[in-house]
C-alpha cells in the first residue's frame, strides 16, 4: 500500500511593517509639536538678539579711548607709585581726544610699567574735585607728573603723536617740557603765557557740547 506523503504547510506571509504596533493615540503628537514650535521660537529670538548686538557694535573692539580710561589706574593711585604719570582729562564726544587716542594707547603700551597713563571723563560727577583742583576750563588738558608724584606742567589742546613723544621723553629722562604752544608750567599757563611760541590753542570747553 502506497505512502501518503504529507506536503509542508506554506510559511505564513510575512505581517506588513508596523502591523500589530499600537497605533499612536490622536493626541500624542501635541506636545512634540509644541515643543518644536517653542525650540523654534527660542531660536528665532536668539537670531533677533544676535541681530542687534551685532548692530549696536557689540563685537567691534573697543576705541583706543575706552581702553584706555578702562585700564588707567586711579589717580591717587598712580601718583604714589612711584612712575612719572600724563594725566588726560578728555570726554568721549571730544574729536580732539579721539584723534590723540591711538597715539596715547601707543604711549601707554611703549612705556607701560615706567609710566602711569590716567584718564579723567569730564562728564563723570566723580572727578569734580579734580576737574577744580586742576582749573580744568577745555579738553584735551594733559597734567603732568614727575616721579614723586609732583606736577611739573601743563599742556592744552591737542597734541600730535610726535609732541606726546616729547612730553613723554621729558617726563621719563626728569627733564625740562618741551618748548611747545600751550605746554609749561602751571603758573605760566595760568597766566596766560605758554612757553614756546605764541600761537593759540585750541580747546574744548568740558560742557561745549551742549
Amino acid at each position: 500500500m502506497p505512502l501518503s506523503v504529507s506536503e509542508p504547510s506554506p510559511a505564513p506571509a510575512p505581517a506588513p511593517a508596523g502591523a500589530g504596533a499600537p497605533l499612536p493615540l490622536a493626541g500624542a503628537a501635541g506636545p512634540l509639536a509644541g515643543r518644536r514650535e517653542r525650540m523654534l521660537l527660542a531660536a528665532v529670538a536668539a537670531a533677533l538678539a544676535l541681530m542687534l548686538f551685532l548692530v549696536r557694535g557689540g563685537l567691534h573692539p573697543a576705541a583706543p579711548l575706552e581702553q584706555l580710561a578702562r585700564q588707567s589706574l586711579d589717580l591717587p593711585v598712580a601718583l604714589a607709585d612711584g612712575r612719572p604719570t600724563l594725566v588726560e582729562f578728555y570726554a568721549d564726544w571730544c574729536e580732539a581726544c579721539r584723534a590723540m587716542a591711538p597715539a596715547m594707547a601707543s604711549l601707554e603700551q611703549q612705556h607701560h610699567g615706567a609710566l602711569d597713563v590716567v584718564l579723567l571723563n569730564v562728564d563723570n560727577p566723580r572727578w569734580q574735585p579734580e576737574l577744580e583742583r586742576y582749573a580744568v576750563n577745555g579738553i584735551p588738558q594733559l597734567e603732568l607728573f614727575n616721579a614723586s608724584g609732583d606736577a611739573v606742567g601743563r599742556s592744552l589742546g591737542a597734541r600730535s603723536r610726535p609732541e606726546l613723544e616729547a612730553l613723554t621723553a621729558a617726563l621719563l629722562a626728569e627733564t625740562p617740557l618741551p618748548q611747545l604752544a600751550g605746554v609749561g608750567s602751571v603758573s605760566s599757563l595760568m597766566g596766560g603765557a605758554a612757553a614756546g611760541s605764541g600761537a593759540p590753542v585750541a580747546l574744548a570747553g568740558p560742557r561745549s557740547h551742549g
